[in-house]
């Protein structure tokens, strides 16, 4: 059985006063019947950790792929570790787009934080030109290839699918286009690690998801969850996810 997944992307958003509402999700949710997940600024990352003590996990947005050295204004994994996080944010769209990131160094990234003891949330998702051009299973084909290492287990790997045209826009895809890619990437991990690992391994949904959408979107086969953006940002905004998550 696969444990559903509440994951909140902060962004570049939050300063040490929104720290009350990572407090106010905990009091709404002591005991949550999910794993809910915050990756915060790397600047509140180590404070977010002490508020949201053992209920709520915190992960960083992006990591470098070297341990240490002369890089900077980057941050490693082990030193993500170090301030709390639990889980690191790979190969976001934001990412690849503005950063110019590729599935290679996505692949390098993860190896990383793999190493450390962490756990890496590997995103893919495809263009509106490219859905548009029916070439989406291809293109999230690619990136998984190229983006998760040969040491993913269970364990370490978490795949969240992120259409790039859904991010934000308050568009979302069909439910059928949701179901169709989530069971390919399911698919596609069996196929590569083994029924173990390619059953086990939750994959996530992320893309405009907000209380009004949550219950629909958590009922189509092998979505795990969800990766969620400003939504993530209130309490009186997450925490219906996580209910829904919790009644999926």
């Amino acid at each position: 059985m696969r444990r559903k997944l509440a994951a909140g992307n902060w962004k570049m958003n939050g300063l040490g006063a929104g720290l009350s509402e990572v407090a106010a999700l905990k009091a709404a949710h002591p005991a949550p019947g999910v794993d809910v997940l915050l990756c915060p600024p790397a600047t509140l990352l180590a404070r977010m950790s002490e508020v949201a003590g053992d209920t709520i996990a915190t992960g960083g947005q992006d990591c470098h792929d070297a341990k240490n050295g002369a890089h900077t204004g980057d941050i490693s994994a082990a030193m993500l570790a170090d301030a709390g996080a639990s889980h690191v944010i790979l190969g976001h769209s934001e990412r690849r787009q503005d950063h110019d990131e590729t599935d290679n160094d996505v692949r390098q990234k993860a190896k990383a934080v793999m190493a450390a003891g962490l756990i890496a949330v590997i995103c893919v998702g495809e263009s509106l030109d490219e859905r548009e051009h029916a070439n989406t299973l291809q293109i999230i084909g690619g990136q998984l290839a190229g983006s998760i290492p040969d040491a993913a287990t269970a364990a370490n790997l978490v795949v969240a699918y992120e259409p790039i045209w859904a991010i934000g826009t308050g568009k979302i895809p069909t439910l059928d286009q949701i179901g169709e890619v989530h069971d390919f990437i399911r698919d596609t991990l069996e196929r590569r690690f083994g029924p173990g690992v390619g059953r086990s391994t939750r994959i996530l949904y992320g893309g405009s998801v907000k209380p009004s959408n949550a219950t629909e979107i958590f009922a189509v086969s092998n979505v795990d969850g969800a990766l969620v953006g400003g939504a993530s940002l209130k309490a009186a905004d997450f925490s219906p996810i996580i209910t829904a998550l919790e009644q999926a």
